[in-house]
């Protein structure tokens, strides 16, 4: 099936359903889903050859890999946002180029990307605060879109973010409205935006309900299993431990859940758990039930976003249009982690 033909199966034109597939932000989005999902049951792919010849573009997106474990790309969820980035590359005709780098070279990455010319764009992944690859690749003239924001940069640019800083002052009035006063935090690496942003959060539903946190109960690092148990196993032995616990991963409040059932308490009776879910499609929380209470958002669906913002950038006639930036919400759903604070620990 060619343009032709798709175009005449969805009753538009040729150049509308070129558009859409290319992300112009001038078609709407119900235009766009509509010519996409046909696009998908047809099995249509552009030609990409024949693209790269008449728009002079290398038809292909970046992804720049630090490989230091320090570092939030190390997380499972990368493999989530590119999936669903994936799909609209491969809609579009692009490809993805993806290069590996140890953190000491990543600026002499984007700068040999730049002067290859092999990709049309970038996607920056797991921005730090006051983030110098901004600067670099608005320095560099290559479009890009930010999975995330830098807290510190003056410049304006395209990014698409969560936000992080309702999300967890939510978790934890959601926790204060069940009774509990002490609360812990289990974090990513703070030197991460979105760490910074859920840690801000959390300060400022203490600060809404009067309510002191005790610096023994906030803790960052990796986002792993073994983080949250090594913590709450911390945390949980002090004289006056935390009743509830707001963690930035699922594999850290799976972690906090193994602690609390060695410590012979029962998870949303003694203490409760809220953490944030990526709705990731390897690391279910439950079924048909969640098991924990979480702050819920799809690191999928944002790579799905993230990749037509940047296609956009990359298509629309004006090259110094102003940046997309878009905010997604992440919703609370309730789970089994969750209960009332309870009157007397059980020890």
């Amino acid at each position: 099936m060619n343009l032709k033909d798709l175009s005449a199966l969805l009753g538009l034109s040729p150049t509308t359903v070129s558009r859409a597939l290319n992300g112009y932000p001038e078609v709407s989005e119900a235009t766009r889903l509509r010519v996409a999902e046909a696009a998908k049951a047809q099995n249509y792919r552009p030609n990409t050859q024949a693209k790269r010849l008449a728009t002079g573009r290398a038809m292909a997106i970046g992804h720049v890999i630090p490989i230091s474990t320090q570092h939030e790309i190390v997380n499972p969820v990368f493999a989530d946002f590119i999936a669903g980035a994936g799909e609209i590359y491969s809609t579009n005709g692009y490809d993805m180029v993806l290069t590996i780098v140890p953190d000491s070279d990543e600026v002499r990455a984007y700068r040999e990307i730049r002067s290859k010319g092999n990709v049309d764009g970038i996607i920056v992944h797991g921005p730090r605060l006051a983030d110098p690859r901004i600067g670099l690749l608005h320095e560099l003239g290559l479009p890009f879109v930010v999975h995330g924001r830098s807290t510190g940069i003056a410049q304006s640019y395209s990014w698409l973010d969560v936000n992080n800083t309702r999300a967890f002052e939510r978790a934890t009035a959601f926790l204060m409205d069940l009774g509990h006063e002490r609360i812990a935090l289990i974090n990513g690496l703070e030197s991460m935006d979105f760490a910074a942003r859920r840690r801000a959060g959390f300060e400022k539903a203490h600060d809404v309900r009067g309510l002191c946190i005790d610096p023994r109960h906030m803790t960052q690092g990796e986002m792993t299993e073994a983080q949250g148990a090594q913590n709450a196993r911390l945390m949980l032995a002090q004289p006056d431990p935390p009743t509830a616990f707001v963690t930035s991963s699922l594999l850290s409040a799976m972690g906090v859940r193994r602690a609390v059932e060695e410590a012979g308490l029962r998870m949303g009776r003694d203490i409760s758990i809220v953490s944030h879910d990526d709705e990731l499609s390897y690391l279910r929380n439950g079924e048909e039930e969640p098991i924990f209470t979480a702050t819920r958002s799809s690191v999928r669906e944002a790579g799905r976003r993230a990749a037509a913002i940047l296609l956009a950038q990359i298509n629309a006639a004006d090259p110094h249009a102003a940046p997309v930036q878009e905010l997604m919400e992440a919703s609370l759903v309730l789970g089994r982690s969750t209960g009332p604070a309870p009157r007397h620990r059980r020890v």
